[in-house]
């Protein structure tokens, strides 16, 4: 992906020149701020090798903008009006990044006309809730749950009819978080804006519990997801090592990447077999996943596996591909399919096991942000409403190379983020369960 990227398309879009001083200098002191126009840069790409064809030349580099708090800023904190709202599935931290914004918008820039749209982009038509007015009282304790205060929903709306609202409201910056389908429709705001010359700033703050936002070393939820997952893989192992034969097969998220899956897999170090939607999913055969478990089995008396949502859906029958409202496909129970598939191999075999098949899915959603989670969150927040005060909009709040930077929606959204069969992730996953790289392929 880095290697296709120009400094045209790392380019933040803003609304003008910034002509208040920014009164977080105030708390924070001048060397805390950025200058405006003259943030340093975070390579897109820090491989030397790949540095070598410019031939110095620095200035054709793509790279992404720092964040963080500007000398001068765009909007006039005493006058400015801000919303909030959360879209999509639920996720872990999306209170801690609520609780954020608002605590950054009311005590480092005074902004306090803050609205919390409900039911995700539902809040921002006529037919939708009225917005709750968002203080720090109101907010005061809510990272300490899981899910989202504001409530969440997925579909897309009228871009027209959104934008009207937000101006009915006098909405001056928008923080919208959620995954890919939720910056396209944020997207589709900054273009409605633009058509009318409406000065709103639009800024993303990236939820996908999946972390397949490019250009996002990693998105908030991800680590209190897979942390979460592996307290549900030790029930698997428990489950497994309790009987002759045991199997434990846990079904984690993960739509079209593996993340999840694999990182779980990685800290509980407990597992057999992962299964993910980036690597074939061949069930028979000697060099398929049947005749693996067979060999586990008989070597330790016992298996684990994880797969991943999205695995193995070509295993299935052609037939309706029914969308949810987010435009995403109806995946297929992968994790059924497997169970039904495993017992009636071994049963055919005439060897008994016995399986427990767990799908923790909502369980995970729904857990509070861990406490490296809540720090990040944290991070997002304060560095997006940084953003959206000096007037930047189209952009989202990354960390890339471990540190926040800028990243403009369309980029975000070019394409999602894999596991790569050939790069370290996976291969150290197969270094962990000691599985084939890829089934059909290698020797058992």
């Amino acid at each position: 992906m880095t290697g296709r990227i120009t400094r045209a398309d790392v380019a933040i879009q803003d609304l003008g020149a910034c002509r208040y001083p920014s009164p977080v200098a105030a708390h924070l002191g001048d060397r805390a701020m950025l200058f405006v126009g003259a943030a340093d840069k975070v390579l897109v790409n820090d491989c030397l090798s790949d540095l070598s064809s410019y031939h110095g030349d620095v200035n054709r580099l793509p790279a992404f903008e720092l964040a963080g708090p500007r000398n001068q800023i765009f909007f006039d904190p005493r006058t400015t009006r801000a919303g909030i709202v959360t879209c999509g599935g639920l996720c872990p931290g999306l209170n801690n990044v609520i609780r954020g914004i608002v605590f950054e918008l009311w005590f480092g820039y005074g902004v306090k006309k803050i609205h919390g749209f409900r039911y995700g982009y539902e809040g921002l038509v006529p037919s939708g809730r009225p917005p709750i007015p968002l203080t720090p009282e109101v907010v005061d304790a809510i990272h300490h749950q899981g899910g989202t205060l504001l409530g969440s929903s997925r579909g897309n709306q009228d871009p027209a009819v959104m934008v009207d609202t937000l101006e009915a409201y006098g909405i001056d910056v928008l923080f919208v978080i959620g995954g890919d389908g939720t910056i396209r429709g944020a997207m589709s705001i900054v273009e409605e804006c633009k058509r009318r010359g409406s000065k709103i700033a639009v800024v993303g703050i990236p939820k996908t519990i999946d972390n397949d936002i490019h250009f996002i070393d990693r998105s908030f939820g991800f680590e209190s997801a897979y942390s979460a997952s592996v307290e549900v893989i030790r029930s698997a192992k428990v489950e497994a090592l309790c009987a002759r034969d045991g199997i434990g097969l846990v079904k984690l998220m993960g739509r079209h990447s593996g993340f999840v899956a694999c990182h779980a897999a990685l800290a509980s170090t407990d597992v057999d077999l992962v299964l993910i939607p980036e690597a074939p999913l061949v069930l028979d055969g000697p060099r398929g996943v049947l005749t693996y478990l067979e060999r586990v089995l008989d070597r330790q008396g016992h298996a684990v596996i994880v797969v991943a949502e999205g695995a193995g859906q070509d295993l299935f029958q052609p037939g309706d591909d029914a969308r949810d409202k987010s435009g995403n496909v109806k995946l297929k129970d992968i994790g059924v399919l497997l169970r039904d598939e495993f017992a009636r191999h071994f049963r055919q075999s005439g060897r008994e096991t016995t399986l427990k098949y767990i799908d923790p899915s909502y369980q995970i959603r729904s857990v509070p942000a861990s406490p490296s989670d809540s720090v990040y969150c944290w991070n997002m927040a304060r560095n997006a409403v940084h953003a959206a005060m000096a007037g930047n909009t189209e952009m989202l709040i990354g960390r890339w190379h471990g540190r926040f930077v800028h990243v403009p929606m369309p980029l975000a959204t070019r394409s999602q983020k894999h596991v790569l069969p050939g790069e370290d992730l996976w291969l150290s996953v197969v270094e962990s369960t000691g599985q084939p790289r890829l089934f059909g392929e290698s020797r058992l």
